[in-house]
C-alpha cells in the first residue's frame, strides 16, 4: 500500500479530481531463461510472449561453451543477448560463474594452482565485462556435489580444485571475486541438494564471514509436484538463515512423469516426451499453485521459470509453458493471468480526498499516477500486502 498526495504544479494538493494510477513493473522477479534469444535470430513471437509475463532473464555463461577455446570467449554473443533484455526493461541475471558439470575441457589437464588463477581470472573478466548489465550472478552452482562429482572417466578441473581446496574455501574464491569486480551484484549460492548438506554448507559459509546476498534454491519437478506442505517446509529451512531465497530453477511437465526410481534426472532418456492434453492441464493448476505459495512466503524475492518453449527444454521434456509449435500452453495462460492479472494494477481511475491523497493498494514495485496531463513515478516498496 501507499499514500500518494497528487499536487498541481505549484505543490498545492489537489483535490475531489479524478486521477489515474497504474502499475509499471513488479518488485518481484518473474525470471525465464532467456537461453532462445541468444543468437542474432530471435524469434518476435516468442520474444512477445516472454516480455508479457516475465522481468528478469538467466543467460547461459556455462564456461565450455563460453569458452571451448582458452582465451577465445564467446563474450560478444552474450554481451548483445543482455543488452537486448536490458534495453527492453528485463534484469538480466549470469549463470553460472563456476560449475564442474560443463567446466571446459581445456581446464581438466592444468595444475589446481593453475585451475584456480584460470577461475579467478574468468570471473574476473565476465563480472566486470558485464557490468551495468547483468546485475545478478550464480556465482557458484552446486557446491554441495562439487568435489565429489563423478560422472566423467577423470575428475575435471573444478572438481579437482574443490576438492583440494574445499568447498568453503572455493565458494569464498568464487565471491569475493566477483564481489571485488562489480561490488553492486547480487551473487547467489545455488544448489540443487535440498537436504541438511546444503543447510551445512551455508551454516559453513556464513560463520567463514562470506558475504552472500540471496541463497538459490532449484525445484526441478520432472517427477511431479512438490505440493504445498512440501515447498513450504523447504522454504522455511532456507529462511532461518535470513536470506533472500531465490527458486532459480523451476519446472513442472505436461506429459508423463519421470519414474520416481530415477535418483539423477540426468539417467531417464526416454526416445520421446510429449506433451498431452491430460498433462497441460495438471501442469496449469500446479503452475498456479506453485506460484502462489512462493508469493506468499516472506522470504522469495524471485522465480525463474526454466524454459519458455518444449523445443530445446532440458533433458527433452514437455516443461515449458509454450508448445514446440509456438503455441502456449494452459499454464502460460495462468501465469500469465496471475502476473498480469490478479496481480497486477492496470491503468485505475480514483478520486483525491480533500488533502490531494489517494490510497494505492498493489503489490511491491513501480507505479505512475497521471493528472491534469503530468505523470509522476511512485513506489511501492513496504511490507507485501495480502495475497
Amino acid at each position: 500500500m501507499a499514500v500518494v498526495i497528487v499536487c498541481d504544479a505549484a505543490g498545492r494538493p489537489l483535490a475531489d479530481r479524478d486521477v489515474v494510477v497504474e502499475q509499471r513493473a513488479h518488485a518481484f522477479g518473474f525470471g525465464n531463461i532467456g537461453f532462445d534469444f541468444v543468437g542474432d535470430d530471435r524469434p518476435a513471437r516468442l520474444a512477445e510472449l516472454w516480455f508479457d509475463v516475465f522481468n528478469t532473464a538467466t543467460l547461459p555463461f556455462y564456461w565450455s561453451d563460453f569458452e571451448p577455446e582458452r582465451g577465445s570467449p564467446h563474450t560478444d554473443r552474450l554481451r548483445r543477448a543482455a543488452q537486448w533484455f536490458a534495453g527492453r526493461g528485463a534484469r538480466v541475471k549470469g549463470h553460472p560463474l563456476v560449475w564442474h558439470t560443463l567446466a571446459p575441457a581445456w581446464l581438466g589437464d592444468l595444475p589446481v594452482g593453475e585451475v584456480e588463477a584460470a577461475v579467478r581470472d574468468r570471473i574476473k573478466r565476465e563480472v566486470s565485462g558485464f557490468a551495468g548489465v547483468v546485475d545478478s550472478w550464480d556465482a557458484i552452482n552446486e557446491v554441495v556435489i562439487m568435489p565429489v562429482f563423478a560422472n566423467e572417466p577423470r575428475p575435471n578441473g573444478i572438481t579437482r580444485l574443490a576438492r583440494e581446496r574445499g568447498r568453503i574455501a572455493t565458494v569464498r574464491l568464487a565471491f569475493e571475486e566477483a564481489r571485488a569486480a562489480d561490488p553492486s551484484a547480487t551473487l547467489l549460492l545455488n544448489d540443487f541438494d535440498m537436504s541438511t548438506a546444503y543447510e551445512c554448507l551455508i551454516e559453513g559459509v556464513l560463520e567463514a564471514g562470506i558475504r552472500v546476498d540471496a541463497l538459490g534454491l532449484q525445484s526441478h519437478m520432472h517427477q511431479g509436484y512438490w505440493g504445498e506442505e512440501r515447498t513450504r517446509a523447504v522454504l522455511d529451512r532456507f529462511a532461518r538463515y535470513g536470506l533472500p531465497l531465490h527458486m532459480t530453477e523451476t519446472t513442472l511437465v505436461s506429459g508423463d512423469l519421470m519414474p520416481p526410481e530415477f535418483d539423477d534426472l540426468n539417467d531417464f532418456q526416454p526416445p520421446s516426451w510429449p506433451s498431452t492434453p491430460e498433462g497441460e492441464a495438471r501442469q496449469a493448476e500446479e503452475i498456479e499453485r506453485h506460484y502462489r505459495t512462493l508469493l506468499a512466503h516472506p522470504s522469495v524475492q524471485a522465480v525463474t521459470y526454466w524454459g519458455l518453449t518444449d523445443e530445446g527444454a532440458w533433458l527433452g521434456a514437455p516443461a515449458g509453458l509454450v508448445r514446440a509449435d509456438g503455441t502456449p500452453k494452459p499454464a502460460y495462460e495462468t501465469l500469465r493471468g496471475l502476473v498480469k492479472g490478479e496481480w497486477w494494477l492496470p491503468p485505475t481511475t480514483v478520486r483525491t480526498d480533500q488533502a490531494g491523497r489517494v490510497v494505492v493498494h498493489g503489490f511491491l514495485g513501480d507505479y505512475e499516477v497521471r493528472c491534469e496531463g503530468r505523470t509522476t513515478p511512485f513506489a511501492i516498496t513496504g511490507a507485501a500486502p495480502a495475497r
